[in-house]
């Protein structure tokens, strides 16, 4: 960026700001290197799996399907189309990818990240635990074996998991996050903000998605305390956060509004299923509606013939 600014012409001078950029979480400015670059007649045709991969941490999905196709075909390409796949929900173009994996990590721990989006904890698990016996320098993976066991419910085991992390890295905003959510789920409330005292005291500016993550697991902490005032913004940054309103407006017998927020939801967990299952036999009470209440009866009958759910309470 000096050299630029100082009028000293440098090679590849865009390609390393545009990923420096992309690295530090700065998308906007990756996307006005990596946009820029495209436009020039020698641009190289690898540029534009950068962007794709910059237009997809932006949202912009449809944008990163057309960037990325016009990208030559890498393992990158693939892995990207094949999360594209599963924000399209394109089951064709998902297995499609899926085949095209490889035993190498990076594509392992694109497929693990896809099994865990589908609520496939297990499979993700068995595939951050054979990456692990290789590789126990990826610290990292053991937060993501945490929050699946954390997913599954046993939040001991998430623990134990989790403090192999936390003893190297003892201040990262998403451990202690899960750590908190962990002590929500053993304990009681006051527990779990105790566990956030230090995040809230040291938060840095800059973390936003740290945050409206603390934001929201507070809401959560304290029982639904200032739930209008933080949950709403959030509903389509965190997806928890649009089932704790929907719960909050039960609570406060608003049953109507429980139900716009939850109508357009496609569930995909068991949580999800059993809270629709329960706002439309709320609905279906309160206006007298048997296809509410028969609407319901399906949701209840879905989990109850799940295998994961199936004998539990």
């Amino acid at each position: 960026k000096f050299k630029r600014h100082v009028g000293e012409q440098e090679e590849d001078a865009g390609l390393w700001i545009g990923y420096s950029a992309f690295h530090l979480g700065d998308y906007k400015r990756a996307l006005e290197e990596y946009e820029a670059l495209t436009k020039q007649p020698a641009c190289s045709p690898d540029v534009w799996v950068n962007l794709a991969c910059t237009y997809f941490f932006l949202g912009m999905y449809t944008e990163a399907e057309q960037a990325a196709l016009k990208a030559p075909k890498s393992r990158l390409q693939n892995r990207l189309l094949f999360h594209l796949a599963h924000k399209f929900n394109d089951e064709k173009k998902l297995m499609s990818s899926h085949q095209n994996l490889q035993d190498i990590t990076e594509d392992q721990l694109s497929l693990a990240s896809i099994h865990y989006m589908r609520s496939h904890y297990q499979e993700a698990i068995d595939i951050y635990k054979r990456i692990l016996l290789d590789n126990r320098e990826y610290l990292a993976l053991n937060v993501y074996v945490a929050l699946c066991y954390y997913k599954l419910d046993y939040y001991d085991v998430s623990q134990e998991v989790l403090a192999v992390y936390l003893q190297q890295v003892p201040d990262s905003t998403i451990a202690l996050n899960l750590k908190a959510c962990n002590h929500f789920r053993l304990y009681n409330g006051k527990a779990a903000e105790a566990e956030l005292k230090n995040l809230t005291d040291n938060a840095s500016s800059s973390l936003e998605f740290g945050k409206e993550l603390i934001k929201h697991n507070l809401v959560v902490f304290r029982g639904g305390e200032g739930a209008l005032q933080v949950l709403p913004p959030l509903v389509d940054v965190i997806p928890e956060a649009r089932l704790n309103l929907v719960i909050y407006y039960l609570r406060q017998d608003d049953v109507q509004e429980a139900y716009n927020l939850i109508k357009d939801l496609e569930p995909t967990a068991s949580q999800e299923y059993i809270l629709k299952g329960v706002v439309n036999a709320a609905l279906g009470q309160e206006m007298g509606s048997r296809d509410h209440l028969k609407i319901a009866q399906q949701f209840f009958h879905l989990v109850g013939e799940s295998a994961s759910e199936c004998g539990t309470l």
